[in-house]
């Protein structure tokens, strides 16, 4: 076997300034892995996590470190052992996958245990901002069907009524990123019910979520933040009824469905997130999505371009990726 890993750093700007409770952002800077054998290439696409203090420079550092070991032929299940969960992993995660899909003839979605890949309908994030600014920018997205407002500041009831009575029919999520106190919470959760909220995303710290053991929220609470692998699944099981599992916190899809199978097993329901990133990262999350709850995988949506080829988007339905993105011969 003659196998060869390349790996590079992309920017990707995006359509405006996409800001949550912990900064702003005007770029997706993402890490790309590109592993080629008998003339073929498969690719994964990851964006290291601040929050988790990973960068790009370490992530293609920590890439450089296993490269003997991937290109001697590492499987899927070694790279589980050579490397701890995060961006560097899940873009050679996603890589392998895409090369053995395209080596073997068998698309991923069937390789990972799916009878089919279905059209995923994905959440529309709403940048933090103020009332007014998201109430219009909810009122030009009205008619996608689930809405989910970035909200950490002192005026958060009031984005939500001013989204709500922007966009009235469209289902809401709320994701707060870590930034309300348990007082907070418990405030805002009724008014949260009245206004329709479905789901309210992370509201506490992960280090200080325990206080969420026995508390009955008016509105299901999920987490993100302090979800990564299985090994965070017992406590979160205590905390919370929805988990949002994302490739890039649990270093690719291969831990991605193992967390998702014992997730469901234990009762608990399943959103598929996403970082902002473009059509190669969303790809493999499709797989994960099926049957999902929520999906929100509008990374692409909120750059200002996308690579080629790309994910078809049709309002918020997303289409399975066409051949020569990821995951098919």
């Amino acid at each position: 076997m003659i196998r060869t890993l390349a790996v590079h750093d992309e920017h990707w700007p995006t359509a405006q300034v996409f800001t949550i409770a912990r900064g702003a952002k005007t770029e997706a800077h993402v890490l790309v892995a590109e592993i080629t054998q008998a003339g073929v290439t498969g690719r994964g696409e990851a964006v290291p996590y601040p929050r988790f203090g990973e960068t790009v420079a370490g992530a293609l550092a920590t890439v450089a470190r296993v490269r003997p070991a991937i290109e001697a032929g590492a499987s899927r299940g070694d790279l589980q052992d050579l490397l701890t969960a995060g961006a560097a992993r899940n873009a050679l995660d996603c890589a392998l996958w895409d090369l053995e899909a395209k080596l073997t003839g068998e698309p991923a979605w069937r390789a990972a245990g799916r009878t089919r890949l279905d059209p995923v309908k994905t959440c529309f994030t709403l940048s933090l901002d103020t009332p007014e600014a998201m109430a219009e920018a909810a009122r030009a997205a009205s008619r996608r069907p689930v809405l989910k407002l970035k909200i950490g500041g002192p005026d958060d009831l009031g984005r939500v009524e001013a989204v709500r009575a922007a966009a009235p029919k469209t289902r809401l999520v709320v994701d707060a990123n870590e930034a309300l106190s348990f007082e907070t919470l418990k405030r805002l959760a009724p008014e949260f019910a009245r206004l329709g909220v479905m789901l309210i995303e992370q509201p506490l710290p992960s280090g200080a979520d325990h206080v969420l053991e026995g508390y009955d929220s008016p509105v299901p609470l999920c987490a993100d933040e302090s979800l990564r692998t299985r090994l965070d699944l017992a406590a979160c099981a205590r905390r919370y009824a929805y988990l949002n599992i994302k490739l890039d916190k649990t270093g690719g899809l291969t831990e991605a469905l193992a967390l998702a199978a014992e997730a469901k097993a234990l009762g608990l329901e399943i959103m598929v997130g996403c970082m902002v990133a473009t059509s190669l990262s969303m790809a493999p999350a499709l797989i994960l999505a099926q049957g999902a709850a929520f999906a929100d995988l509008d990374g692409p949506l909120l750059l200002a371009r996308d690579r080629e080829p790309s994910l078809v988007y049709e309002g918020s339905l997303i289409h399975p990726p066409p051949a020569g993105l990821w995951g098919q011969a």
